[in-house]
């Protein structure tokens, strides 16, 4: 008998757990994408929240309950939960929306041998946020020149949390990032919480200096760090060529944004696997604002310094305020940096 009791006690325990999770979840998933005006949302919510909470009153271990008014309200929750998670299914992501201007542009590429033509290369010039003249480019590379690359993370919300970014140089002064950003729509902002509920598409944009590092040290007024990447020219090639494969398969193939599985830093350390496939999983790449360190640890950044030097020479903030829109941003930013040759700063 007692065996039985804590057995029951376990499955109620699991369940009420298992309740308390899930309507959290349905709760925000609802609260993102339901198609309802607020009122009809909130009340839908809430008959959803009082649900799960006598679901949870039934459940309780610790108190004398009717064993079969537990299994119904456990066989109802678990039919609604059934049609949430069929609608939540039928959520697809798609290129077909009104999007904003800075990520209305989806990046492709015609790739000949060495020589790569890009279009779609984003080339804003921003006044604030706001204000800015828009501008897509087509552009040219040869893969022969590719000389270098460089991590930038910008920092907008607090030490934990960066924007990841990587900047390609050619030895005739070309640079171009590769960003994995939110594709929000025009009447939308970012929310991380949003992120986790298929708020937004995701999109890689491939942008010239002065327009993707600049809105965010200058306009936004972000935190933003450089560090040399310590690659070889075939490996540079590699993951400059596995950027365009993943642009080309979102461009034929629509995905969500994702904030823990699917963002700025875990294609940062997806692409590093083509050329490092033992790197490890670690909780850095959760937490992006680590992920510079992460790449030191693991011998991704130039040798000879130690981290604290790296960073805190990469600090472009004072430098990028006093470059401005000079055509010579690029240069400027990266003055003093380890690993960075005078060629390339002065």
């Amino acid at each position: 008998m007692c065996q039985t009791t804590l057995a029951q006690r376990a499955i109620r325990i699991f369940v009420c757990a298992l309740v308390t999770a899930f309507s959290i979840w349905g709760a925000m998933a609802m609260w993102y994408q339901l198609p309802a005006p607020l009122p009809a949302r909130v009340a839908i919510i809430a008959v959803w929240c009082a649900l799960g909470v006598y679901v949870f009153y039934r459940s309780w271990p610790f108190r004398s309950t009717r064993v079969l008014a537990a299994r119904f309200s456990w066989l109802a929750y678990a039919a609604i939960a059934g049609m949430l998670l069929t609608w939540w299914s039928t959520l697809t992501p798609s290129h077909e929306r009104v999007w904003a201007d800075d990520v209305a542009q989806l990046l492709q590429s015609d790739v000949n041998d060495n020589k790569v033509v890009l279009h779609n290369v984003r080339n804003f010039d921003w006044r604030s946020e706001t204000d800015y003249t828009p501008r897509w480019e087509t552009r040219h590379y040869d893969l022969n020149r590719l000389e270098n690359a460089d991590l930038f993370l910008s920092y907008w919300m607090g030490p934990a949390i960066a924007h990841t970014l990587v900047s390609f140089g050619f030895d005739d002064g070309q640079r171009v990032v590769f960003s994995l950003e939110i594709r929000k729509e025009q009447h939308e902002s970012f929310s991380a919480i949003g992120g986790f509920f298929r708020q937004y598409e995701q999109v890689i944009i491939a942008a010239d200096e002065r327009d993707i590092i600049r809105v965010r040290s200058n306009i936004r007024n972000e935190d933003v760090y450089i560090y040399r990447l310590n690659l070889s020219p075939d490996q540079l090639k590699t993951l400059f060529l596995v950027y365009l494969a993943d642009a080309q398969a979102l461009l034929h193939k629509p995905k969500f944004y994702n904030s823990l599985t699917s963002n700025c830093t875990t294609i940062v350390y997806d692409v590093a696997r083509h050329i490092a496939p033992g790197l490890p999983v670690d909780y850095r790449l959760a937490f992006s604002g680590y992920f510079a360190r992460y790449a030191y640890d693991h011998g991704g950044l130039v040798n000879g310094h130690g981290f604290e030097d790296l960073r805190e020479a990469g600090r472009i903030h004072s430098r990028a305020l006093a470059a401005g829109d000079d055509t010579m941003f690029s240069k400027a930013i990266r003055r003093g940096v380890p690993g960075i040759a005078p060629s390339e700063s002065d």
